[in-house]
């Protein structure tokens, strides 16, 4: 190996949030450190296209809809729409402060920092995209992922679409938009634009929208979207796409019938895959899975040992603080730091900004059915609680599950009113292996949403006990 090319202790590509948080971790353990990044901003897709833009941009919709509903309240609200090049303005302002800091923070002299992109030539050696090499103990690959563009779907290739990206940079309201896809992303997006003005249609090709979650939960969130006049078609297969600059037509078939509709935007939505094009991994001894993954072990080891992976492009979830947890684990193991553990999975912490939001944590029933283990549930509605019927919040419920000798929790699904804020109210007693009991033993303030969690906590709690 030539004595001209650098060599660092640990170096990752790319500067998201898996890399980021690798990177940080290394350098406070002594480590040199390069973070290899060729985009135009080194920040990742949660702060520049995904959840920093996107929730920024659903809250002013969020307040927007309370203004239009201000008759349910006692209020008269004349007039209220959208006014997108304010609100782009206002999102560009927000994530640029987001992203300057992660940049000064690349920038602090703690790293170097490489604007390059990069290519294994060995297992120990990248070679970035102006011809220069750079040689490295330990890697870790956090190179996120990008849009998918299914074979599967007739013309869409070959037809003219927008992705998550360009419905974030909008600066007017589309007349009309037809949405692929029925995950995260498809739903957030579909409701905002639909709430700024939008006509909208949404088509999914399973028989429920959010289909990682449980059926009863999507079916909420179906119905919420409909009610605001979303034209929702679930359990459907795509016969063609076509269109050009002046509109586009979809041709899909529902229940049996041949359905065709037309709009002036088509927005890709079907979904993201790993981002490891050009990163030449075969001369590295990295090797993939099934789905386009890198394959890795529990302490994000990928085929050859001294190269780790992180975040989307290894996932098996694509969820920032899941990244940021890899990116970490991934630096300590490198360094070898002692009594480190893996990733819990059965932590596992999921929120959809739909609303009503959608969130869940730890192990569901479909999960416990496959394992074949014994759990007991109980559900309490949105519907019959004080404060959410004052706010006019009635839509969804609270699950808790836990396991039937003890009550120790095992899991929770809330589709209703800020569950995403809700939700962490199991984080702590899931990681801590606490009971319903445990829980119930706490106060809980009156009139509040949280307090909603009592009653199925009770229930299961009286049913441990009878």
């Amino acid at each position: 190996m030539s004595s001209q090319i650098p060599k660092y202790d640990f170096l990752v590509i790319g500067g998201g949030s898996a890399g980021f948080n690798a990177a940080r971790v290394a350098a406070s353990l002594g480590k040199r450190v390069a973070v290899v990044d060729g985009a135009k901003k080194i920040a990742g897709l949660c702060i520049l296209n995904g959840c920093m833009p996107s929730k920024t941009l659903l809250y002013s919709a969020e307040v927007l809809h309370l203004a239009h509903q201000g008759k349910r309240f006692g209020l008269h609200i004349p007039s209220a729409k959208a006014d997108m090049k304010v609100m782009h303005a206002r999102k560009k302002k927000i994530i640029g402060e987001f992203a300057d800091y992660r940049i000064k923070t690349l920038e602090s002299g703690k790293y170097d920092v490489y604007r390059q992109r990069a290519r294994f030539v060995s297992p120990h050696t990248i070679e970035l995209s102006d011809g220069r090499q750079i040689a490295s103990k330990k890697f870790l690959i956090g190179t996120g992922s990008k849009v998918s563009v299914p074979d599967s779907v007739p013309g869409l290739q070959s037809t003219p679409y927008w992705t998550s990206d360009d419905i974030l940079d909008l600066d007017f309201v589309p007349t009309s938009v037809i949405v692929l896809g029925g995950g995260i992303v498809a739903c957030e997006l579909a409701q905002f634009l639909r709430r700024i003005g939008t006509k909208v249609t949404l088509i999914q090709r399973s028989p429920n929208i959010l289909k990682d979650h449980s059926p009863e939960a999507s079916e909420v969130v179906q119905q919420a979207f409909r009610d605001e006049g979303i034209d929702l078609h679930t359990d459907t297969s795509i016969n063609q796409v076509s269109g050009d600059s002046d509109g586009v037509t979809v041709k899909f078939i529902s229940s049996g019938k041949s359905i065709m509709r037309k709009a002036s935007y088509l927005f890709n939505a079907l979904g993201r895959e790993p981002n490891t094009d050009g990163l030449n991994l075969a001369a590295a001894g990295v090797r993939l899975t099934d789905d386009g993954r890198i394959r890795t072990n529990r302490w994000q080891q990928t085929t050859c040992p001294h190269i780790y992976a992180g975040g989307d492009v290894c996932g098996p979830h694509d969820i920032v603080h899941l990244a940021v947890a890899q990116g970490e684990l991934a630096a300590r193991h490198a360094a070898a730091v002692q009594g480190i553990k893996p990733i819990n999975r059965d932590l596992l912490l999921n929120v959809v900004f739909t609303d009503p939001p959608l969130a869940s944590i730890g192990l569901q029933e479909k999960e416990l059915a496959a394992r074949g283990d014994h759990y007991l549930v109980a559900s309490y509605p949105f519907d019959d609680h004080g404060k959410s019927i004052l706010m006019e919040a009635k839509r969804g419920y609270v699950k808790v599950i836990a396991e039937p000798s003890r009550g120790r929790i095992l899991g929770a699904e809330i589709v209703g009113k800020d569950a995403g804020e809700l939700i962490h109210c199991f984080s702590t007693p899931l990681a801590m292996r606490a009971t319903v009991f445990d829980m119930l033993r706490a106060p809980w303030y009156h009139p509040t949403l949280a307090e909603i969690i009592t009653y199925p906590l009770e229930e299961i709690a009286e049913e441990i006990n009878a």
